[in-house]
């Protein structure tokens, strides 16, 4: 399940898309990581450099929080690129935060939870990026493995893919988002970053990345 503010979210795509953290290239794709072939590449990490933007995501993720959670005890964010994105969100609510690795440390004392999350502690997840949703839930797995409750996740942006979708709702998690793929496609179009004709290759490519992929 992903709620988002439409007012938050389209002013948050305007941001993304005014400082180049996503670039939408309908007609010459990206290559993931993965090796999926896609339209459009985002990089949050680019936010981090830019203070108007990250003002933006502090107030949008500490209004998120006061907005749909009654108790928060601690602000988490997946390593790495929930961290400052956490941080932010924490220092505006007045909130400890702590972050969650992968997996344990391979020396030292092993951790996978850096910082302290106390027992039975109420925690909201942070993260960049939602695709599938693996990664932010495994994390929340290992913060409820220590004896604590995650009541949501937070996101910068949502691909909303079908296959998130359906991960959050066996989770059992809320997931809130400052903005998704389908608005920034919107403000995208609207400001004239993009053709209709590019507008609606975008549109097809969300309903199937991998069946798009494929056909470039």
């Amino acid at each position: 399940m992903t709620l988002t503010n439409n007012e938050t979210a389209r002013e948050f795509a305007e941001r993304l898309l005014a400082i180049g953290a996503v670039s939408l290239s309908p007609d010459v794709p990206f290559t993931w990581a993965s090796g999926l072939h896609s339209p459009i590449y985002c990089d949050n990490r680019v936010t981090l450099s830019d203070p108007q933007t990250r003002d933006l995501i502090a107030d949008g993720l500490a209004s998120l929080v006061r907005t749909n959670f009654h108790q928060v005890d601690v602000v988490a964010g997946t390593a790495t690129a929930g961290i400052a994105h956490a941080a932010l969100a924490a220092d505006r609510l007045g909130a400890p935060m702590a972050y969650v690795r992968s997996a344990p440390k391979d020396h030292g004392r092993g951790n996978q939870i850096e910082g302290r999350i106390p027992a039975r502690s109420q925690v909201v997840m942070v993260e960049d990026l939602i695709s599938t949703g693996g990664s932010v839930l495994k994390a929340a797995e290992a913060v409820k493995g220590e004896g604590s409750t995650v009541v949501g996740v937070l996101a910068l942006f949502s691909y909303e893919l079908e296959k998130g979708h359906c991960a959050f709702e066996k989770a059992g998690l809320p997931l809130y988002t400052l903005s998704n793929y389908p608005t920034l496609i919107e403000v995208a179009a609207e400001s004239g970053r993009i053709t209709p004709e590019q507008q609606t290759t975008l549109a097809t490519w969300s309903s199937d990345p991998q069946a798009w992929s494929d056909a470039h």
